[in-house]
């Protein structure tokens, strides 16, 4: 990592990474080590930097397209790879501690994969959790997606999908790319009659959560199911 002669080796981020672990850096020092090197006349640290000004924060800057990546100046196909694939490296890794849980019971849990899963999208996306009878996870799946305002899906595919699936349950969300995690009139009349639909097959529908940047909201937990 080419990083200014005036750092100690002991400020710089990898070694700071090695002695300390991943929590005490900053955004822009671990920024620094996805990119691994800079550009003429900018290192890693100074590009990490100028990439969060730009996208304003990890988000914006994991929530950015590969062509958009690419274009950055001093960025390319390899550095933009990297980054691309930061999101769903932490998906699929809390996908498999869930699959590993005896049941879903953790409702924490639920809502990390799907704020790492949702969070970051720049227009709207529909997934569904489907689980067994003993509420154990066999799957995740996307349902939908579309533009920033909304993301089509309708209840007879959500309960196509489930009967599929072999479903006894399922956990729905979807996120909102304006920023406001409460759910609108819409949500809240697909949400009842989604129920209403999975209740005919004798399938649950356990929670919708509503994902807007860091937020969550469980519609179970309020009561709206």
């Amino acid at each position: 990592m080419n990083l200014p002669d005036t750092l100690l080796p002991c400020q710089r981020p990898r070694e700071r990474l090695l002695r300390l672990g991943a929590p005490p850096l900053n955004d822009a020092e671990l920024l620094a080590l996805a990119l691994r090197t800079g550009r003429r006349g900018c290192n890693a640290l100074e590009l990490a930097q100028r990439l969060l000004v730009r996208y304003g924060g990890l988000r914006g800057v994991f929530s950015a397209t590969a062509q958009e990546l690419c274009a950055e100046p001093g960025l390319g196909a390899a550095k933009a790879c990297s980054l691309l694939v930061a999101p769903e490296l932490s998906r699929r890794a809390i996908e498999e501690s869930l699959r590993g849980r005896q049941t879903m019971n953790h409702p924490d849990e639920v809502k990390r994969y799907c704020r790492t899963a949702l969070s970051h999208q720049p227009i709207e996306h529909c997934i569904a959790l489907f689980l067994d009878q003993q509420l154990q996870l066999l799957a995740c799946g996307e349902l939908a997606q579309g533009t920033l305002a909304r993301a089509s899906v309708f209840p007879r595919e959500v309960v196509k999908e489930a009967l599929r699936r072999h479903a006894a349950a399922i956990i729905l969300a979807h996120n909102h790319p304006s920023g406001s995690a409460r759910p609108s009139s819409s949500d809240c009349l697909f949400t009842r009659q989604l129920g209403q639909a999975l209740a005919l097959v004798d399938v649950q529908l356990i929670d919708h959560l509503i994902v807007a940047r860091d937020q969550v909201y469980s519609m179970a937990e309020h009561g709206q199911l």
